[in-house]
């Protein structure tokens, strides 16, 4: 992509409405996906609705701003969300805890990220990653996505069957817009069907609560450390292999740097931390974003646009997405990631040499297995990697 950075800025005149699209598809998926556990977090530990809205806020401006700006500087299509795992993990460790100390625990978490930006070790170990194992990841991180639509096809067949045959006459006859086909059928059947419910829908802007941050050792272990083990492996690992796979050649510091300070200066207002983003970025490197890879980065920038949006409205954003079937939700999620897993599985099997570490890789990652608190992307690289150096050896000797 090194040609994309000679040419002239132009977002606009660059943007295309397939950009604009899987903009808008990488943030209701990244929403959808989990903004429920952040509310089940905060219930959880007693949290007022005003802090829980403040919470969202400050993650979605976080992603916006860092969204829109590395995309821009680097003309790659650099997607941040929030940690997932992380919010699942705060489901059990945050009840119980000081708010404020968890604050502190968020600004130490970020911190150590900042540290590994600074250091440039991340960047180390990226570049050390052979590019069919990187491949492999992406595929096993996307591959369980994937199956959803599967899953959604036993709870709403004629909706989810409408949807995959749009998708597939799109493709067809206008690829570029195979995936906007696919939502658009889903939403008219969705509301033919009466599957759209906006009852408990409501403008309301959210408001900013700062909340001052003290710190405690036992905070520190509790949520400060896997907090940062969860976002390093689950969600900065894998981010960047997405951008590498797809032909993005973009330095990991920078992008960690960035996100950490942005994390800790978020971190007062419930901010548990943003990080590189694998999922919703698939979605916007992959080729049903835009035909030209030099201009993807503009798929990002919309959904940094959509982030700051859903941001501003924060206190209602779950009803407004709650009122969508889960079933459209997973289908166009899958839809929209198609390209990329065919994408992945291909460059991971180009390499003779390397098929079956990555086979491992792929494995490992889409079985979603949790070791030692530690997610399935971390143990297919690690598995892969073992896999090729017991192999070259073998054959070595």
């Amino acid at each position: 992509m090194a040609h994309a950075s000679q040419a002239r800025l132009r977002p606009l005149a660059d943007s295309s409405p397939s950009a604009v699209v899987a903009g808008f598809i990488a943030m209701l998926t990244g929403y959808t996906s989990s903004l429920v556990l952040m509310f089940q977090a905060g219930q959880a530990a007693g949290l007022s609705n005003g802090q829980i809205s403040s919470w969202i806020w400050a993650l979605s401006i976080g992603m916006a701003v860092c969204c829109i700006g590395l995309s821009l500087r680097y003309r790659a299509p650099v997607m941040i969300a929030w940690s997932t795992p992380g919010a699942a993990l705060l489901i059990s460790s945050l009840p119980g805890v000081p708010y404020s100390e968890a604050i502190g625990a968020y600004i130490i978490c970020s911190a150590l990220i900042v540290i590994c930006g600074m250091t440039g070790s991340f960047d180390r170990i990226m570049r050390r990653i052979p590019g069919s194992i990187a491949a492999a990841l992406l595929a096993g991180v996307l591959f369980k996505i994937g199956l959803e639509i599967c899953v959604a096809a036993e709870q709403q067949p004629v909706l989810v069957v409408a949807m995959l045959l749009a998708y597939l006459f799109g493709k067809r006859l206008m690829p570029r817009y195979a995936v906007l086909a696919a939502l658009i059928v889903g939403c008219v059947l969705a509301g033919v069907f009466g599957l759209l419910n906006f009852d408990h829908f409501e403008l309301k802007l959210a408001t900013p609560q700062w909340t001052t941050p003290s710190f405690s050792l036992a905070a520190a272990i509790s949520i400060g450390i896997p907090l940062f083990i969860v976002a390093m492996t689950s969600q900065n690992l894998p981010g960047m292999a997405v951008l590498r796979a797809n032909g993005y050649d973009v330095p990991a510091s920078p992008l960690l740097n960035t996100t950490g300070i942005c994390s800790i200066l978020l971190a007062p207002f419930g901010s548990h931390g943003i990080h590189m983003a694998a999922i919703s970025a698939a979605i916007c490197a992959g080729p049903e974003a835009h035909e030209d890879p030099s201009k993807r980065y503009t798929a990002a920038v919309w959904c940094g646009l959509f982030y700051g949006i859903a941001g501003i409205f924060g206190a209602t954003l779950a009803a407004l997405f709650a009122a969508l079937p889960k079933a459209l939700i997973l289908s166009i999620a899958a839809l929209a990631l198609f390209a990329s897993i065919i994408g992945g599985l291909t460059q991971a099997m180009s390499e003779p040499k390397e098929r079956e570490a990555a086979l491992i890789t792929f494995l490992v990652t889409a079985s979603g297995m949790t070791l030692f608190t530690i997610g399935s992307a971390f143990w297919g690289i690690v598995a892969g990697l073992l896999t090729l150096v017991i192999l070259n050896w073998r054959k070595a000797h």
